[in-house]
């Protein structure tokens, strides 16, 4: 089946691969030529513009956009609704909100155009394990590009699945980070714990490794914990900054809007804030208080 990859980072670019060797047929696009071009030595079609895409692709034509979410997402769907003609399909790949979603299909419904959200996740591993797949859109849309997604997947019946309408496949893949964001911050908790009982001397490797097997905490996240502990467990060169890409907050916000208690998710996503922060003015007017009501010791920078 041809398809249209639009963006070709990290993501894009290895499932521009795996579609390949799928047997796919794939016009690559991105504003680097570099990418392009390890695209097509891969055997994907290059395009320079994103008007080319329409001259690679037949009817109905299915474009694949994997681009930072929003104003990146949002020109690179407005060019091709001007480009693309009734009937054909664009599919969102990336991180958009739910929100922008349903708006966009909105958007491009009234041009004829069919719009499929697929929250996509996987990572860098992607290309060997295969995505998990969140699919939001019309069915007689989301039957069309079936193909792909069992190319992209970790199996043809395992790893993806369509949802719901419009909408529902960024949702599901929204929530779907919040919970990510809480099981990164337990194990995150519970391994320094561990690493503080410096009378055990414990090994934090060989405890993932036994953790990874049989326990009930076991999960590719502990896997990639392990990894990383395998490498270094002092975890050198590594600054504590954790970034947030928008799925954590957005799922806080939507709990709050439902009146659905979350502490787990909200509690991580506060633990990133402070993460970056160098220095924190609420915990210096903390010691200062303590400091004024109970003449607690205050250390200074001198």
């Amino acid at each position: 089946m041809d398809v249209a990859m639009i963006g070709l980072g990290k993501m894009g670019a290895n499932m521009t691969k795996r579609l390949l060797q799928g047997g796919h047929r794939v016009v690559a696009f991105d504003l680097n030529e570099t990418a392009i071009q390890a695209a097509e030595a891969e055997g994907a079609i290059g395009a320079r513009e994103l008007a080319e895409i329409t001259n690679h692709l037949t009817s109905p034509r299915v474009v694949w956009v994997m681009v930072p979410s929003g104003d990146p997402t949002e020109n690179t769907l407005r060019q091709l609704s001007e480009l693309l003609s009734p009937n054909d399909i664009i599919i969102d790949g990336g991180n958009s909100n739910y929100k922008d979603t349903l708006r966009r299909a909105e958007m491009l419904k009234a041009k004829g155009i069919h719009f499929i959200d697929v929250g996509t996740s996987g990572g860098v591993w992607g290309l060997k394990e295969g995505y998990s797949m969140m699919v939001g859109g019309d069915k007689e849309a989301v039957d069309q590009i079936i193909p792909i997604l069992k190319t992209l997947a970790p199996s043809p019946s395992t790893g993806w699945g369509h949802v719901g309408p419009s909408g529902a496949g960024h949702f599901v893949k929204m929530v779907h980070n919040g919970i990510e964001y809480g099981m990164m911050q337990a194990y995150a908790e519970g391994f320094e714990i561990l690493k503080s009982k410096e009378q055990f001397a414990l090994d934090l490797h060989q405890i993932a490794e036994i953790w990874r097997f049989g326990s009930v905490v076991r999960s590719w996240l502990l896997d990639l914990t392990a990894n990383a502990l395998a490498e270094d467990q002092e975890l050198s060169g590594i600054k504590g900054w954790v970034a947030d890409s928008g799925e954590g907050r957005w799922t806080v916000f939507e709990a709050i809007d439902l009146d659905i208690p979350a502490p787990i998710i909200t509690l991580s996503l506060m633990a990133r804030f402070v993460s970056r922060q160098e220095e924190s003015y609420a915990a210096k007017l903390l010691a200062a208080m303590r400091n004024q009501f109970g003449g607690h010791a205050i250390k200074t920078d001198k």
